[in-house]
């Protein structure tokens, strides 16, 4: 062939190569475009509200930028009164209302506190009575753990881990359960916690405080075992019942609001016996947790001087039996679940007291404060939420990019492409379903999306020129690797979506 049909044949193969680009880009714009339509939307607050006008009002002005919210129920306390505004919707399309049900999470750590500090004063419990008097048929591995009082582990000072894994196989299932927004305390039954409490280890001597879902949890087992009831129902006899508490308990309630990530992402509720009391399964409403607030505030509540506040928490701060004390004199707990959020807080010298639950995952700690007439506390760099906005973003990104690495590499083989190519899909598809929107813009998992539709046209351009394996030994491991990365995206895949 001469030189100028050389050339001629370059020059089409070129116009052939950008027709493909052009074709390739297109595609990837109109996949972004799509995404963007279908990605992942943050909740907000609707329009709706419902109670009392003013408190509502000053409930949306107060919380700012919305984004993470759904559903709020809020109540305040002041003067002897109690009012409550609902503001958004309870995920079920209902508007939130003060007989709405939320979880409340760890706002049943001073219930359990309260519960402690009711039965000493009876003479039921001694503040300072060690576990193996109060757990008499359990066998203490462990000399320090069987020494540990009711009082540190109310306090959090037991030394005990914050949540109790027995295992590997435990493990993975709470962390996948975590990241999936299914429950990661099923199967932690009241019969689970006190089988493994003999085996639990705890560090001897006096501890600061360390905050502990499962030293509380053993704590409230404990005190059950002592009256010879379950714990809701104790807590329920001696508690719940005394304020006519009828809309808290344990059991699931219907109707109740659904939950949701920030992200806006639907999540199942907590259960698990076991920890009950540390507030897993908890339920209540903005209206009856004003009962609370209200009485504990009048020093009226069974238990009530469990907020008295009695050892150094660090910070300026001090802790009662479960509830915190600040330096500005705010007594207050929060909770969180997989989709909840609560806060329960009160000011005895300025006689306010303010309750908030949130279907979302999303903190109203600082909404909280504000409603109490403080600012917020100043938080440090939030290393957790960083991470998970670090993951979101490479999920949305790296499996494109990850596969385009391997279209432009003069060593691919179609088994690079297949595996790459799996990947280029199974991580976005992850992200979407994990990702933490509320602080990643949406648009990012649309960039994603469109890069991993450009790279894949590209790859097709490239299969039909690169061998089908590269390797020429131990091509056997080359199949095995890739059939093992493929079938581990597809199954993540499928499991994202069914969450």
């Amino acid at each position: 062939m001469s030189t100028t049909e050389d050339r001629v044949a370059a020059l089409a193969h070129g116009g052939r190569a950008m027709r493909w680009d052009r074709w390739a880009a297109l595609g990837a714009l109109l996949v972004a475009a799509l995404a963007w339509l279908a990605g992942p939307r943050p909740t907000d607050l609707s329009g709706q509200s419902t109670g009392d006008a003013q408190l509502g009002a000053r409930v949306r002005a107060l919380a700012g930028d919305t984004t993470g919210y759904r559903g709020l129920a809020v109540a305040y306390v002041t003067g002897g009164t109690v009012r409550v505004a609902g503001v958004g919707d309870d995920g079920n399309g209902e508007r939130v209302g003060a007989d709405t049900r939320f979880e409340i999470g760890s706002i049943g750590k001073p219930l359990t506190g309260m519960l402690l500090a009711d039965m000493v004063r009876a003479g039921t419990v001694r503040a300072d009575e060690p576990l193996r008097d109060l757990l008499p048929d359990v066998d203490f591995e462990d000399p320090d753990t069987a020494a540990t009082t009711a009082e540190e582990l109310a306090s959090h000072r037991s030394g005990l881990p914050g949540v109790r894994i027995t295992g590997p196989v435990q493990g993975l299932r709470t962390g996948l359960s975590t990241l999936g927004g299914t429950d990661p305390y099923a199967g932690a039954d009241t019969e689970w916690l006190l089988s493994t409490v003999g085996s639990a280890s705890a560090p001897g001597g006096e501890q600061d405080v360390g905050y502990s879902n499962y030293g509380m949890a053993v704590l409230g087992q404990a005190l059950a075992v002592r009256a010879g009831v379950p714990y809701p129902r104790l807590l329920q006899q001696r508690v719940l019942g005394p304020l006519g508490m009828a809309d808290t308990g344990y059991a699931l309630p219907a109707p109740h609001a659904q939950g949701f990530t920030a992200g806006g992402r639907a999540v199942d509720p907590w259960r698990g016996s076991g920890y009950a009391p540390s507030g897993v399964g908890a339920w209540s409403t903005a209206a009856d947790l004003a009962k609370l607030v209200a009485a504990t505030m009048a020093g009226t509540a069974p238990g009530a001087d469990a907020a008295d506040p009695r050892f150094d928490a660090g910070g300026g701060e001090r802790i009662g039996y479960g509830w915190f004390t600040e330096p500005d004199g705010i007594t207050w707990h929060n909770g969180g679940t997989g989709g909840f959020s609560a806060y329960a807080g009160f000011d005895r010298a300025a006689g306010r007291g303010v309750v908030v639950l949130s279907n979302t995952d999303r903190s109203v700690d600082d909404l909280g404060r504000r409603l109490l007439g403080a600012e917020p506390e100043e938080g440090g760099f939030d290393v957790r939420a960083a991470v998970r906005a670090g993951v979101t973003v490479f999920l949305s990104l790296a499996g494109a990019l990850g596969l385009f690495s391997v279209v432009r590499h003069p060593g691919a083989d179609r088994l690079r492409l297949v595996s790459n190519a799996a990947w280029a899909v199974a991580m976005p598809v992850l992200a979407y379903a994990v990702g933490t929107w509320q602080s990643v813009p949406p648009l990012v998992w649309a960039v994603g999306a469109g890069l991993t539709a450009y790279t894949a046209i590209r790859a097709g351009r490239r299969w039909p020129s690169v061998p089908l394996n590269g390797r020429t030994r131990l091509r056997w491991l080359r199949w095995t690797t890739t059939a093992v990365s493929v079938a581990l995206a597809v199954a993540l895949v499928t499991w994202a979506v069914i969450l």
